[in-house]
């Protein structure tokens, strides 16, 4: 089945990005029209290689200091099905207990329904500030189960995070393009998903062990500690926020001038 339903989803993408659907998108967008890449490729080889090797992202310590400081703020998205999985088995009961695979889902259904609507109605708004208040919101989420394990508290997670991911996500793909120089996009928003990767692995070395001591198996539910469990996980995620804002002149300068470049 699963590979029925991939083999159904690569003809609906090969159905839709057509050539033709392609060239109007880039035409649309102001991207270089074959012709220009056409006139690229003409450049000598070593011109092109020393032009990539001047611009390739690792050179940039902006690029580098953003899209790894946000790692402390997206341990909450590993947490989804690291940690909350078994906090809603071990800490709760009755309907949390019983459906805590709705309550692991629940973050995926309202970010596909919030993402468009917090983009529309901050599409003004200066990217970076977006990427401040997102990652303090998001932030300042795990503080709420800190108060216990309820299934109002629960909820509220889930929604605030959210919240705070649907605000700044999209931007954080958008400023990623924008600082990147000419013809160097695709190579910059595909070294800015390796911390997404990295987040994963560097979340996992220590869940299991916060789990086994704060909220261990076959412990009756008062005999667990969750609380300070996600004080410590805000307190790691916080580190995200308060860093983009001290950093925030630095990160700023010359911000416009660059992508023009």
């Amino acid at each position: 089945m699963y590979a029925i339903i991939t083999v159904i989803g690569l003809a609906v993408i090969a159905w839709f990005i057509t050539k033709k659907a392609i060239a109007e998108a880039e035409k649309e967008s102001g991207n270089e029209t074959p012709e220009d890449l056409e006139a690229e490729e003409k450049k000598p080889l070593k011109e092109q290689l020393m032009y990539y090797i001047r611009n390739f992202p690792i050179r940039d310590a902006r690029f580098m200091f953003f899209i790894f400081i946000l790692i402390p703020v997206q341990t909450l998205f590993a947490h989804n099905w690291l940690t909350i999985p078994q906090y809603c088995e071990r800490a709760f009961s009755g309907i949390v207990q019983d459906n805590f695979e709705f309550f692991v889902n629940f973050n995926p259904l309202l970010i596909f329904v919030l993402t468009p609507i917090v983009a529309t109605y901050t599409a003004k708004q200066d990217t970076y500030k977006m990427m401040i208040l997102g990652t303090l919101i998001m932030g300042l989420s795990p503080f709420i189960l800190a108060t216990g394990p309820h299934i109002s508290t629960l909820f509220a997670f889930l929604i605030i995070m959210t919240l705070g991911e649907a605000m700044w996500q999209p931007r954080f793909l958008q400023w990623v393009a924008e600082i990147a120089p000419k013809d160097m996009t695709g190579i910059y928003m595909g070294l800015g998903q390796f911390p997404w990767f990295l987040t994963k692995v560097v979340t996992s070395l220590y869940a299991g062990w916060f789990l086994m001591n704060y909220c261990p198996d076959d412990t009756p539910i008062e005999g667990l500690n969750t609380e300070e469990m996600w004080l410590i996980y805000g307190g790691i995620a916080m580190i995200s926020p308060v860093a983009l804002i001290l950093a925030k002149s630095w990160m700023v300068k010359g911000f416009k001038v660059k992508h023009g470049e």
